[in-house]
């Protein structure tokens, strides 16, 4: 069946590559991703064009019809991309490929259409739009794309072990549009991916970064982290999560399954915030517990200090992984650090000197780390939920009452170092150190306001008890 979708052909690049290749008699197609958004309904600002010929000498003539555009050359690829205000239009001549077994870097020669859709990584984007006059639009679909998308499926256009051995990245790429579109990843394909997963070691970490954050910002991320366990490649990228994974039972008693409990704090997450970091460190949050898990015949299992063994493990997962190791990472560190504070302080009395601390520890991060403990609460008696959710309106409802009054959140006490040393005539020395920690603790605790004169006075008394007193001006 012959389909015609030329009424999505709407921008002018199209028409323009339409009379060019008319003068010229080459064949030009739209490819991939722009074509299967269409059928999606998804709005796309990506354009990939390939043309029987040169791609680079295509976009040079492109970017002469648009004032204004962009022309960026990549001749070692042979591609070349046109940005035409916000609209990016990649150019790439027809080429096919061949691989050695023990590199990712195909061998490429000239091709056809058909060389070129053989290369593509699965059948949903090997679809392709003539863009020639008498056949304008027409659809190219030698894979059986438009069933695979209409029946959400993601299947690989050749065989799947080649396809996946030639390209391992597009293993990652399999489970990004599974989790992406909510599809099924069809059964050789994912036999595919299974047998061929110990390939994706040959792959820079940078592009399996690039793809990890991609499934991160999808509506569901949970399920990208399932399909690479159950393929075998979360033991390659990230082991750390696989560990993670299973129950123990000691006498009768067993733990809840941490990988299972972190996939669901992550969409809980995903659901309130698409900030990147902060779904990273619910990915994270619980990363430390394999470490620390303990049985305690009295009290059964333990993950004491999990938090803090998670927080030291972050900058080595963050390193390995590409990540960037700046505040982001520092950002990520802070909430997995202090994710159990706000359960504490819901279990416990609350009280204004722990909200303070809370306050003081989180700062602008506050909100952040309440959205993470909420979702971390995931316990399967929903009396124990509501009671905890009960209690962290509380925790909230006092976190705006103490900072209101207090202006704790990154507050700097009024008596600074420099005027502690200046007051007493003494330089940088573990007393100064102990005389600001006190103030500090002081102002947290309560026990004065953070008001300069209240905070000199404490100062003051507090040198005596120690035997130091102000110079004599």
């Amino acid at each position: 069946m012959e389909i015609n979708l030329k009424e999505h052909l709407q921008h002018k690049v199209f028409s323009v590559v339409s009379n060019i290749v008319e003068n010229t008699g080459e064949q030009a197609f739209v490819i991939g991703g722009f074509v299967r958004d269409i059928l999606l309904h998804r709005p796309s600002k990506d354009i990939d064009i390939v043309v029987v010929g040169s791609g680079v000498e295509l976009a040079e003539q492109v970017h002469k019809a648009f004032r204004g555009s962009h022309l960026s050359v990549f001749k070692s690829f042979g591609t070349a991309m046109v940005k035409i205000h916000d609209v990016e239009v990649e150019f790439v001549g027809a080429r096919r490929e061949s691989y050695r077994s023990n590199s990712r870097k195909p061998i490429v020669e000239d091709g056809t259409l058909e060389d070129d859709q053989n290369r593509r990584d699965f059948t949903i984007n090997a679809l392709a739009l003539s863009l020639r006059k008498e056949s304008y639009g027409n659809l190219v679909d030698p894979f059986g794309g438009i069933s695979d998308l209409q029946n959400g499926i993601i299947r690989t256009p050749l065989d799947p072990e080649i396809t996946f051995s030639d390209d391992p990245l597009r293993m990652l790429r399999a489970i990004r549009f599974a989790t992406r579109f909510g599809f099924t990843i069809e059964e050789k394909t994912f036999e595919g991916i299974a047998k061929t997963a110990s390939r994706i070691e040959i792959i820079s970490m940078e592009r399996i970064c690039d793809e990890l954050n991609k499934m991160m910002l999808t509506d569901t991320p949970s399920a990208a982290f399932k399909l690479m366990d159950k393929v075998g490649l979360l033991s390659y990228i990230m082991p750390e999560l696989k560990a993670m994974k299973g129950v123990e039972k000691v006498d009768g008693r067993a733990h809840k399954d941490n990988f299972y409990h972190t996939m669901a704090v992550l969409d809980a997450v995903a659901i309130n915030s698409d900030n990147l970091w902060l779904r990273w460190a619910a990915l994270l949050h619980d990363i430390g517990k394999p470490r620390t898990k303990r049985f305690d015949p009295k009290i059964g299992w333990t993950f004491h200090n999990h938090n803090f063994v998670g927080e030291k493990m972050i900058p080595g997962i963050f390193k390995r992984l590409k990540l960037p190791l700046d505040a982001k990472m520092k950002y990520v560190q802070k909430l997995v650090g202090l994710h159990m504070r706000p359960i504490v302080l819901s279990e416990d009395e609350v009280t204004d000197s722990a909200v303070r601390r809370l306050l003081f520890e989180a700062g602008d991060d506050i909100e952040d780390l309440m959205t993470l403990c909420e979702a971390d609460i995931t316990s399967k008696n929903e009396e124990k939920v509501q009671r905890f959710l009960r209690n962290f309106k509380i925790v909230r409802r006092k976190l705006k009452e103490i900072e209101e009054k207090d202006h704790i959140r990154n507050f700097q006490p009024p008596v600074t170092g420099e005027m502690i040393m200046e007051t007493f005539g003494i330089g940088p020395s573990q007393t100064i150190g102990v005389l600001k920690n006190a103030l500090k603790d002081a102002i947290l605790d309560g026990v004065i306001h953070n008001d300069y004169d209240e905070a000199m006075h404490f100062v003051i008394e507090k040198a005596a008890n120690m035997g130091i007193y102000p110079i004599k001006k």
